[in-house]
Order: structure tokens, then sequence, then C-alpha cells
């Protein structure tokens, strides 16, 4: 799967993407685990999983809640909220 981070989530992840081979069943567990692997923060000291508890998650493309299968799954967009429209 193909990981996207956006604005505050690109920030703390420390890349911009990232490519994710062993899927755990859940978004939710893959947001755990991208949490634990990334140890940077954003310049007001947000580490990504306070990032992610503000983020919306696309999966291919469609809104989806950390509950969401991942079977499949080919891409994830991480948008935390957005300032200025």
């Amino acid at each position: 799967m193909d990981i996207h981070y956006f604005a505050a989530a690109r920030a703390a992840a420390g890349t911009d993407r990232e490519q994710v081979d062993q899927l755990p069943g859940t978004l939710g567990e893959l947001l755990d685990a991208r949490a634990a692997a990334h140890s940077g923060t954003t310049e007001a000291g947000m580490g990504l999983g306070e990032i992610f508890s503000r983020c919306t998650f696309l999966l291919d493309g469609r809104n989806s809640e950390r509950s969401a299968e991942l079977s499949g799954v080919r891409r994830l967009d991480v948008l935390p909220p957005f300032a200025g429209g």
C-alpha cells in the first residue's frame, strides 16, 4: 500500500509518502503501527499519533474510519485539517 501524508502528517512522519507491504487487518491497526514507527514531531511538538486523531483518511479515494478493512486497498491518503480553505 502507498501511504501519502499531507501537511502536519507529512511533517511528523518526516516523509510525504511511504510503501507498506505487510498490512494488518484494519486501518486503525495500520495507523497505530505507523505512529509507533515514526518518532518525529511537527514544529508544534505533535507526534504522528496525535495528528492521526484529527485526520480524515481516504482509502482508494473513499472516506474511511479506523475500523475499515484493508484487504485489496492500494492507497491511503492522510489528510489533517487544512487552514485557509
